[in-house]
């Protein structure tokens, strides 16, 4: 199980809902990316309403404009780890943004894959 405390960084990945890569997600080809990578996690939030470079608004709220909703991938690990993922999302990413921040990691506890628990008893992780 990777171990992380402390000082981090964080890459945040703004795509749309619909763009592919080979034939499936371009989020789920990141995400699958990130954990060969053996990075410490990753996380996708599906938008409800935005816009970027085109300058075109996507919302949920209209059905004509729900098909291509704004996805954040969000992946967090140690600066050296994430940055020699970047060269990956260079590659996949031909359109949309890509961030870094820097961020401290107060708490990373993982369940046991036996039992399904959280690494502390009587407590879930944040």
């Amino acid at each position: 199980m990777t171990r992380l405390t402390g000082s981090a960084l964080r890459v945040t990945v703004f795509v749309g809902e619909n763009d592919i890569w080979h034939h499936k997600p371009l989020y789920t080809e990141i995400v699958h990316r990130a954990h060969r990578a053996g990075l410490a996690g990753a996380s996708v939030f599906r938008g409800i309403e935005g816009f970027g470079a085109s300058s075109l608004i996507h919302t949920s709220r209209l059905l004509s404009l729900s098909e291509d909703l704004p996805v954040a991938i969000v992946i967090v690990d140690t600066e050296e780890r994430v940055r020699g993922f970047l060269p990956q999302l260079d590659e996949l990413v031909t359109e949309g943004l890509v961030i870094l921040d820097d961020c401290e990691v107060i708490r990373y506890v993982g369940r046991d894959e036996k039992s399904g628990k959280t690494g502390v008893k009587g407590k879930k992780s944040l």
